[in-house]
């Protein structure tokens, strides 16, 4: 390999999730700038880790200095960019753990701060607990919660951008890390009946007397777009289900996608194989459990999408009993994250819409 070659996992890295990066709030130039200097994926989590604390030296000096929202600007996209240092680095997991630490440290540092403010919270599930983040709109005394589920790569710090377009709308967000990601991955593996994580946090917002047992939706976004369907079908407390590029059955596209997603997985899912992690795969299916999604669901893929392709979307909207909305953009990529506006906010109407929030 000369010295102007990256490997082939940079590359995939930087071909697959450009846009993602970039819609998530890592500024552009960073991401340029960062990849531009990564020949090999040894490299990749120290690097952006490097650029990272770069944010995060801005974030503390700012809070030093009492200025609260710059400061949560700041800590937001350290965290951001320790969190796409991490995310698929999974071949040193003591690395890739340093990396998600400062990752939760510094969005915790940022959530006192927001607008509206954040909290972190822990939710009881079997024996253990589950991490998660907690955002009320202003001015609302039990507004409707969106449930949020991450997907295989994904961490609860990474979805600032969509908590706050739930938020302007009047809604609560309680984004968390379920088994398999974030701070559960190296203690509970990934399961496909993810209803169970679901209703571990429904009965939490249940204790709360400060959010709408009676009005919760849930979305997820890509494999998160699989566990969201996958708990709509089976706890009808569940209002209205978003879906964004989620897999139909996750073995029928697990050998298609690239290398770094099947590790990823091979590893949240603690298998010792690939063998072995093929056969979990396929514990992850909406055969059988499609048809039992009642509640209205609105469903959205990428024309272009390789990871999951569009075909998934299209199937779980054929199977489903209740009211729906399939929406395949055109030009659009892996959770369309090149074309965002071609349905975020437009899902987050249809949203609140949902759970009788007012129009605003």
């Amino acid at each position: 390999m000369n010295a102007t070659t990256k490997d082939k996992r940079v590359e995939i890295a930087i071909h697959n999730w450009a846009p993602r990066f970039v819609s998530a709030g890592v500024p552009l130039d960073d991401f340029n700038e960062v990849t531009a200097a990564i020949t090999h994926w040894d490299e990749w989590c120290a690097v952006w880790s490097k650029r990272a604390a770069v944010h995060e030296d801005l974030g503390r000096n700012a809070l030093a200095e009492g200025y609260t929202l710059s400061a949560a600007g700041h800590l937001t996209r350290a965290s951001l960019c320790y969190h796409f240092g991490k995310f698929m680095f999974v071949h040193d997991i003591d690395q890739m753990r340093a990396a998600h630490e400062k990752v939760v440290e510094c969005r915790n540092l940022a959530l006192p701060y927001l607008d509206p403010p954040g909290e972190r919270v822990a939710i009881p599930y079997e024996s253990r607990e589950l991490y998660g983040i907690l955002r009320r709109p202003e001015g609302i005394d039990t507004p409707a919660v969106v449930i949020m589920c991450v997907g295989l790569d994904s961490t609860k710090e990474e979805l600032d951008v969509y908590e706050d377009i739930f938020l302007q709308r009047g809604m609560a967000t309680l984004v968390f890390d379920g088994p398999g990601q974030g701070e559960a991955e190296y203690d509970l593996p990934i399961r496909g009946d993810y209803e169970a994580p679901v209703q571990a946090v429904i009965e939490y917002i249940k204790s709360r007397a400060d959010l709408d047992p009676e009005r919760i939706g849930i979305m997820g976004v890509s494999l998160g777009g699989y566990y969201s369907a996958r708990a709509a079908a089976f706890d009808k407390r569940l209002k209205a289900c978003l879906s964004f590029s989620g897999p139909y059955s996750w073995v029928e596209i697990f050998d298609g996608r690239n290398e770094l997603s099947r590790e990823a997985f091979r590893v949240r899912s603690h298998s010792r194989t690939m063998e072995e992690a093929r056969e979990k795969a396929k514990t992850l299916t909406l055969e059988g459990a499609a048809m039992n999604i009642t509640c209205p669901i609105y469903i959205v893929a990428g024309e272009l999408d390789r990871l999951t392709p569009p075909a998934n979307a299209e199937r779980i909207a054929a199977e489903v009993a209740g009211p729906k909305v399939l929406q395949i953009v055109q030009g659009g990529n892996h959770v369309v994250n090149n074309r965002r506006y071609m349905y975020q906010t437009q899902a987050a109407d249809w949203m609140a819409q949902q759970l009788s929030v007012p129009k605003t």
